[in-house]
């Protein structure tokens, strides 16, 4: 009998500190809010002040669980203490009222339904920071989720990592790092073997922009794809090249696509509608991950047009909007201004499909409640068959 793990207390998630890193928005740019501007220091520190003398104060407690419970947090993001005892979800009851979950630290207990028989689970994670994301319950996801493959992003590892909780469940683990210390990167960790692997995106004129942000795996029936996606930056300062990845990327998973289906997915760096945002108006053509430019490309690979659809150019299906069509939820919150309690969020990280695996697609779905490990949601896709 496995002994009973005791909650410890962690530190909550804490924004990103480069001011231009990738998809933390709150350090980049007021992305997520309405533009109204934060209150003087002086008030907020009055506002503390008596917020926390009329706060009475939370009893510790403690956590209990087996296997796949994660640890309990005696914090979040706003320096409360208590513990969050929820059950992980994003099932319809779970959600029976549009709404995404609004907790700031991993629930005590994460389980999820098992796969379906005769299906490959695949999830996808922005990290912001493996390191990090360890102290705040990584592991605990990864044992409750268990897929047989997993991406992750903004990994932000200088070398390649020796983690027994990754190493003991995928034996084939691909990470691409960035020559920038703990910047950017991107892994595949797979229990099944890939015939082969590729770290570059082909034609771009700088390959070291590139590392740390692509891995291909070729597997015998598909292409799978991970990306972290260049950033258009604060005041859209890199938008070139964003483009000038997007013209390159485009291009490429066309050709592989003409070779084998390619499942794409990872942080794909952009609310491809106005569904996939709290705010749209104020952020259009403002902001990175919601500019013409940016939304444009990844319309085109959706859907070819001019001389590509006329040749008769594959598409590609946006999987969880196609699921649901009308939902607003999102998979990055920022942990600026209170956003995760206000629902104020983006939809970044995503699965995208050739078209002709649609029909293989049992589901996506957004893990909602896994969030304070990092300020991103997972997105989980189960396909029929092997890969």
């Amino acid at each position: 009998m496995r002994p009973k793990r005791v909650a410890t207390k962690r530190k909550a998630a804490s924004p990103s500190p480069d001011p231009d890193t990738e998809s933390h928005f709150d350090s980049e740019s007021e992305r997520d809010e309405e533009r109204v501007p934060a209150p003087a220091a002086k008030k907020r520190k009055t506002q503390a002040k008596a917020a926390a003398a009329a706060k009475p104060k939370a009893r510790s407690a403690k956590g209990k669980g087996k296997g796949k419970d994660a640890a309990a947090k005696d914090g979040n993001a706003e320096g409360e203490e208590g513990v969050v005892e929820a059950s992980a979800s994003t099932t319809p009851a779970a959600v029976a009222d549009g709404a995404q979950p609004t907790n700031k630290v991993l629930p005590v207990r994460i389980s999820f339904p098992p796969k379906a028989e005769g299906t490959i689970r695949i999830a996808t994670w922005n990290i912001c920071g493996l390191a990090a994301a360890q102290k705040k319950g990584f592991k605990y996801y990864v044992e409750a989720e268990d897929p047989d493959v997993l991406v992750l992003t903004e990994t932000k590892v200088n070398n390649e990592p020796v983690d027994p909780a990754l190493t003991s469940r995928f034996p084939h683990r691909y990470w691409s790092i960035s020559d920038k210390k703990t910047y950017s990167g991107t892994a595949i960790l797979s229990k099944v073997e890939p015939l082969s692997v590729d770290y570059t995106l082909p034609g771009h004129p700088d390959p070291k922009s590139v590392k740390g942000r692509i891995v291909t795996l070729e597997f015998a029936q598909c292409y799978l794809v991970g990306t972290y996606v260049v950033n258009a930056g604060t005041g859209l300062k890199t938008l070139d090249a964003k483009k000038e990845w997007n013209a390159h990327f485009e291009k490429y998973i066309r050709e592989l696509d003409r070779k084998k289906p390619v499942i794409w997915t990872g942080d794909l760096n952009v609310a491809p509608t106005a569904l996939d945002l709290t705010n749209p108006k104020p952020n259009w053509n403002k902001t990175p991950g919601y500019t013409e430019a940016e939304t444009s490309s990844f319309a085109r690979i959706l859907n070819a047009s001019g001389d590509e659809a006329d040749a008769g150019a594959p598409k590609f299906v946006d999987v969880w909007r196609k699921l649901h069509p009308a939902l607003k939820h999102y998979t990055y919150f920022s942990y600026r201004f209170n956003c995760r309690e206000k629902g104020i969020g983006w939809r970044l990280d995503m699965f995208v499909v050739s078209e002709r695996l649609v029909e293989k697609v049992k589901m996506c779905e957004i893990r909602g409640e896994i969030y304070g490990a990092s300020d991103h949601c997972p997105v989980v896709l189960e396909l029929e068959g092997g890969l």
